[in-house]
């Protein structure tokens, strides 16, 4: 599979490889048909139960589908971001994984036809094997999605330099995706207003062992998450 352009977008965005839209030259490559088998989602799914020394399959497929969901879904976000299509049909797509099974990088290998069609199409599948795999309920994966989606325009727009432009790009997709998809939801703290997500989902890390509470996690009161979120633009301000 060639990188289908993807080659041209990590050019112009800063830290491409921190943000995924470049494989590295160690770990795994799977090709994306894979990602919406429920068979190999459930393997991938026990894996993280030894890693965590946890059976809970609900919380442990929660917490892959939040570390894969914002892999999978950074190529078209960045084609969008940069004005250069990239597919997110799982056919295009290849992800690595690294040795210990976390998702780090996706590289799509075609041009997107329908960028808003083509993304529910992946979401719908994917997120079926991991309801599947786990016993979840699909409406908080979609929600989970959801806060991926915003969480990477936003990475995206910070390495652009242009966060308003970019996490704008959010709700018109969302709204193309259509249902259950949630809208996407910024909020701007702080004299600078540094932005950050208003998460619509929890990703359950908190449930599994010595794993701490995000700290923009909606399960906090607002104060909480006000005080922590306020320290975090202060510095990152």
């Amino acid at each position: 599979m060639t990188d289908g352009g993807q080659a041209a977008v990590a050019a112009r965005v800063p830290g491409a490889g921190a943000l995924g839209l470049v494989a590295p030259p160690v770990g795994s490559v799977v090709p994306g048909p894979l990602l919406a088998d429920p068979g190999w989602t459930a393997e991938r799914v026990a894996e993280l139960g030894q890693r965590y020394r946890s059976d809970d399959r609900r919380v442990l497929a929660t917490v892959w589908w939040y570390s894969l969901s914002s892999v999978l879904v950074t190529p078209p976000l960045a084609g969008l971001a940069t004005g250069v299509p990239l597919s997110p049909r799982l056919p295009d797509l290849s992800l690595t994984l690294l040795a210990g099974g976390t998702p780090v990088a996706a590289v799509s290998g075609a041009p997107w036809g329908d960028v808003a069609a083509e993304l529910r199409e992946t979401l719908e599948a994917v997120i079926g094997a991991v309801a599947e795999a786990g016993a979840v309920r699909p409406a908080p994966l979609w929600a989970i999605a959801t806060d991926s989606i915003a969480n990477r325009l936003l990475a995206l727009g910070r390495a652009l330099g242009d966060v308003g432009a970019v996490t704008a790009l959010a709700g018109p997709l969302a709204a193309a995706v259509g249902a259950p998809l949630p809208a996407p939801r910024y909020v701007d703290v702080g004299p600078r207003a540094v932005r950050f997500t208003q998460r619509a989902s929890c990703c359950l890390l908190y449930r599994l062992p010595h794993e701490p509470t995000c700290t923009s996690c909606p399960r906090r009161t607002p104060f909480e998450r006000q005080v922590l979120l306020e320290d975090t633009a202060e510095r990152i301000g």
